[in-house]
């Protein structure tokens, strides 16, 4: 996947989890 800010653009599309890990919207 593209880089982009994990606290940001991923952040409408991945749920950023407070232990760190991103869970993907698409299954």
């Amino acid at each position: 996947m593209p880089k982009m800010k994990t606290k940001r653009g991923a952040a409408k599309r991945f749920r950023v989890r407070p232990g760190g890990s991103i869970k993907r919207g698409q299954a």
